[in-house]
């Protein structure tokens, strides 16, 4: 694949490197701060960039007919303009809060634990995530992944960044140096606790599976997630 890189920060460098030993050809690598590129040459774009630039690069991803896989977090408010511009535009786009294939099995855990718990009572349930301090937006998008895996399955109605309540997930952000990603979920109670807990050691993991949706989703048109990548 002939690959365009939106964001070239930390992440798009492992991305490139991770892409490169699998035989893809890195054609265009695009700073924040650029506005105007030509994607004319690109099979597939992915963007990791800064949440600012975010809705431009995809919405060039649509224009120009690249489909594009994206992994920045903290542009969500316009999620449904992207989705409705790719469908206008009938394009391809895969948007993830967590590329790592470990994580996305952990959501699924997540989700299974959650509709497990559901029916018992006397559990407080809580979450924590730990990010290096480079991290932009707090909580993170896995996190919010996460408590909303909860809410779809519990009688949670919400999240709050540190505060709890009756039917509130607490979620909270810890921000530490060169710390790749940590996410915990707490239930909780007089007899007992259950935790599950996911720690990415480095960034590969994430790398690697925004290749891996980018060579997927070739070809397709339409809107997906990791599920569909994976299978799940």
């Amino acid at each position: 694949m002939k690959i365009a890189l939106l964001g070239y920060g930390k992440m798009g460098k492992t991305i490139e490197k991770i892409a490169t030993e699998r035989g893809h050809t890195i054609i265009l690598k695009v700073d924040k701060e650029d506005t105007t590129y030509d994607l004319s040459e690109a099979d597939v774009a992915i963007d990791f960039s800064i949440p600012t630039a975010a809705v431009n690069n995809i919405t060039n991803c649509f224009n120009a007919g690249v489909p594009v896989v994206s992994g920045t977090t903290g542009w969500l408010d316009h999620y449904e303009d992207m989705v409705a511009l790719c469908k206008e535009k009938k394009g391809g786009f895969i948007y993830a809060s967590n590329y790592s294939l470990g994580v996305n099995l952990f959501f699924e855990l997540n989700r299974k634990l959650a509709k497990m718990m559901a029916p018992l009572e006397g559990y407080n349930i809580a979450m924590e995530e730990i990010h290096h301090t480079e991290k932009l937006d707090a909580p993170s998008g896995t996190a919010i992944t996460l408590a909303e895996g909860i809410i779809e399955n519990t009688d949670k109605t919400e999240w709050q960044l540190d505060n709890g309540g009756k039917n509130i997930i607490p979620i909270i952000a810890k921000r530490i140096d060169k710390v790749p990603g940590t996410h915990t979920v707490n239930y909780t109670s007089e007899v007992d606790d259950i935790e599950i807990k996911h720690t990415a050691h480095n960034r590969n993991g994430f790398a690697l599976g925004a290749v891996v949706a980018a060579e997927w989703l070739i070809d397709k048109t339409g809107v997906f997630n990791m599920k569909d990548v994976l299978g799940l």
